[in-house]
């Protein structure tokens, strides 16, 4: 196993500003000029269908890209016995024993400087890719790169493979100009981000700590500044059968769950409602927030009878500051309630599972010196500063915010149709993001020369 250095704290240096401008623009040249190379890396990527449970050829090529930047590897599966009592966990979405996901591998790439000056940092992105839905919807089969105006298109291009293939060409354009940062930096391609978050709690659980994390997810060139937590769930309602010629017999278990989720829309509309207790300051302007998602539903047995069971699988969203008991016992007490009162769900059983995600929200302080570079670092590329956003989905950044004192933020590209068909990333976002990353670097960890 590789030997993980000492977390060491960030040496005494000054407040971190960018670069200075002959070496801004040197980064910049350098930075397009690696476009070519970045768009080849994005498309093979692509070319690797990381569906859940098929990550390894995705990270075989991570490995092999990391090594030969010269980085050293640390390569290792998610060990659900070293995670499973942590606070943070989340029951895998996959039939799993209990040594961990075997095959299915986390990949960091650690770059150690000769002598540390600057600021640590983890650049953290998720390999893994959500199921394409209809292939034959696609314009082009889905994990066959295509490019059209500008645009790659593709399973992933945006979410988010575009983001770490730019960090990696941030991180080359270094060393293209004889740099190297002067500071720990952990380049982390990990796994389950889009069910668990497992992944990047196993790089938690092995240690990896640093002055900022930074993920290039697909946020159009914006600050995060918070985001909200995610709970999936599952509801299996059981009635009682009848043939259909006299369906009050029977209790249709079907029918029961469309009650059951109208009566959790009403706990959804409760905590968007704008003078909610729960309600989080950095959401304020945001109409609806938390969202209640029905994802999936399955039930019945015979057209012709009513039907025995029913079960749907629910994504429900929360604020930062709710805690996960707490949710989870408002979700159990409108259940018993709505069992207790709703004559609609008189004589159906309803079990409750908790499964997937059960991710909290955080939020970061906009005077975060992470955040205050990061947008220094957009306005030297734009000219103007960055829109800062609430995001209402979960990332891996609350891993290292809430357990890793490690502040966490998202900064990456344009991505179009993410989790959709024809799903695409604008290539000059990529450039843009390669060019704000590399300044970024350069002004959080310093640099030094790559030879003495």
């Amino acid at each position: 196993m590789t030997s993980i250095p000492a977390q060491k704290p960030c040496p005494d240096v000054s407040y971190p500003a960018l670069p200075a401008p002959s070496l801004q623009q040197a980064l910049l040249a350098a930075a397009d000029r690696r476009q070519a190379a970045c768009q080849t890396l994005l498309a093979e990527m692509v070319r690797r269908p990381s569906l859940l449970g098929n990550e390894q050829s995705a990270q075989d090529l991570m490995e092999q890209t990391l090594r030969a930047m010269g980085l050293e590897i640390d390569r290792f599966p998610i060990d659900l016995d070293l995670i499973r009592d942590h606070p943070a966990f989340s029951p895998p979405a996959l039939d799993v024993d209990t040594t961990g996901l075997q095959g299915r591998d986390n990949v960091v790439g650690i770059h150690q400087p000769r002598q540390q000056t600057g600021r640590s940092l983890i650049l953290n992105g998720h390999i893994d890719v959500v199921p394409t839905g209809p292939a034959d919807q696609w314009t082009s089969p889905p994990f066959e790169p295509v490019i059209r105006d500008g645009r790659l298109y593709g399973r992933g291009a945006g979410d988010m493979k575009a983001g770490i293939a730019a960090a990696l060409s941030a991180l080359a354009a270094l060393r293209d100009i004889g740099l190297q940062p002067a500071a720990p930096v952990y380049v982390q391609s990990v796994v389950e981000e889009e069910c668990t978050g497992n992944g990047a709690l196993a790089c938690l659980q092995r240690g990896y700590r640093a002055d900022a994390a930074v993920i290039p997810e697909p946020f159009n060139h914006t600050l995060m500044l918070a985001q909200l937590g995610v709970m999936w769930f599952r509801l299996t309602l059981t009635g009682t059968p009848a043939h259909v010629l006299d369906t009050t017999s029977g209790r249709n278990a079907i029918t029961a769950a469309t009650v059951l989720v109208n009566h959790l829309k009403t706990l959804e509309a409760e905590w968007n409602a704008p003078g909610c207790c729960h309600r989080h300051a950095a959401f304020a302007d945001h109409p609806h927030p938390a969202q209640f998602n029905v994802g999936r539903i399955s039930g019945g047995e015979w057209p012709s009878s009513v039907p025995t069971t029913c079960d749907i699988d629910m994504r429900i969203g929360f604020f930062p500051g709710q805690t996960l008991d707490s949710v989870r016992a408002a979700v159990r007490q409108t259940i018993d309630t709505a069992c207790a009162t709703d004559p609609a769900l008189a004589g159906v059983a309803v079990e409750l599972t908790f499964h997937g995600f059960q991710a909290e929200g955080y939020a970061i302080d906009r005077e975060e010196p992470v955040l205050r570079l990061l947008a220094d670092s957009h306005t030297a590329v734009f000219g103007s500063a960055p829109r800062e956003v609430a995001m209402t989905c979960t990332t891996d950044g609350r891993f290292f915010s809430l357990y890793g004192d490690t502040p966490a933020t998202c900064y990456g590209p344009e991505a179009s149709r993410i989790h959709g068909i024809d799903e695409s990333v604008s290539l000059d976002s990529l450039r843009d993001v390669t060019r704000v990353l590399a300044l970024f670097i350069a002004g959080w960890c310093g640099v030094e020369p790559i030879s003495a």
